[in-house]
């Protein structure tokens, strides 16, 4: 017997996107984005090379009006069509959470609709169940700029952290590698340009934490190391920094080969009778170097793979929502008086870590 159909409207505001969307679950289970607006700030941020939370906040306060009713327009819907609210309430800037959070409550009230405060990475998590219905536990990556961590996802709510970073995230390693360089924005997808112009095997950077056993990164060495290297072969020419570049991304790449060849073998240790499942998401998953590095490992651990649509590995609001409709059929709802929260672990017990301020 299948379920009602759930619809429900997801606002997503963590960082520099302001974006709604609308999706539906009918009640076989099929998911249906009915509309996914995401309005990017690059402009606004451009000049900075970085995002700045004051403007990023202020611009989520003049578009979330517009955004939401293009994703109402776009879909034919109106309030009344909407089961539930859904909005990311962390973690991520606080000035921007606040504000779509803050919006989502006035909406929900206004309409008498339930409310739904949804952890930013549970939407990453939770969407392969959204593009390809995966079924539970799998292996999430989540590679992005503010977050480079190894998730098992056993079902909704039930998360549990096999490592992060212990300084930057892999995205933001990217990024300040490009304003280093002077490449302009956004950062990874410069690098990985100039970097399909140099030789991988000029520069011999460090790859920390390589020969430990547990599965957190490290990248603030490696980025210090790229800047000694830089002003070492001042002036730098363009042949220097397409090999920087390249042994960068190089150097990216065998890391990321030795944690995941790591977090295959603990899947199949943990559950021997599964295939492996493996998903990947956040913006860094858009680097065709890496995107063929974990094909190939896929291959050959007899892993299913799931790279959702870049459009839905970014932030976005579609994930919300989808996060939102698997709580709200579970039965959950949250109060208006639910706190934003600029830190919030995924993995609820890892309390020492969050206590230290590094499991956002």
């Amino acid at each position: 017997m299948g379920q009602a159909t759930t619809t429900i409207l997801g606002i997503e505001t963590s960082c520099d996107e302001t974006a709604a969307a609308i999706v539906r679950r009918h009640g076989n289970g099929r998911a249906e984005i009915l509309a996914n607006m995401v309005r990017s700030q690059f402009d606004e941020h451009k000049a900075f090379g970085g995002v700045v939370p004051e403007i990023a906040a202020r611009s989520h306060v003049q578009y979330m009006d517009h955004i939401v009713a293009q994703a109402l327009e776009q879909a034919g819907l109106g309030f009344g069509d909407l089961d539930a609210i859904a909005a990311t309430a962390g973690p991520g800037l606080i000035g921007g959470v606040l504000v779509g959070l803050t919006s989502a409550k006035a909406m929900a009230y206004a309409h008498d609709l339930p409310l739904l405060a949804i952890n930013h990475l549970e939407g990453h998590a939770l969407t392969p169940r959204l593009t390809d219905g995966l079924e539970f536990p799998y292996l999430l990556l989540l590679v992005s700029g503010g977050h480079s961590q190894f998730v098992l996802v056993k079902g909704v709510g039930d998360y549990e952290r096999w490592g992060t970073t212990i300084d930057d995230a892999l995205g933001e390693a990217f990024d300040k590698m490009a304003k280093m360089l002077d490449l302009g924005m956004p950062g990874g997808p410069q690098v990985e340009q100039w970097a399909k112009k140099g030789d991988p095997t000029r520069f011999d950077f460090p790859k920390p934490l390589l020969k430990e056993k547990r599965l957190d990164f490290s990248f603030s060495g490696l980025k210090t190391a790229v800047r000694l290297a830089a002003e070492k072969a001042a002036p730098l020419s363009d042949q220097d920094v397409a090999d920087i570049c390249a042994s960068f991304q190089a150097t990216i790449l065998k890391i990321l080969d030795n944690r995941c060849r790591l977090a295959l073998a603990r899947f199949q240790t943990e559950f021997p009778d599964l295939p492996p499942r493996l998903v990947v998401a956040g913006g860094v998953a858009a680097n065709r170097a890496i995107g063929q590095l974990l094909q190939d490992l896929a291959v050959e651990y007899g892993a299913e793979l799931v790279v959702p649509p870049i459009q839905l590995c970014t932030d976005n609001g579609a994930m919300i929502a989808w996060a939102g409709i698997e709580r709200f059929n579970l039965g959950a709802q949250d109060g208006p008086d639910f706190q934003a929260r600029p830190r919030w672990p995924l993995d609820e017990t890892d309390m020492a870590l969050a206590a230290k301020g590094d499991a956002v």
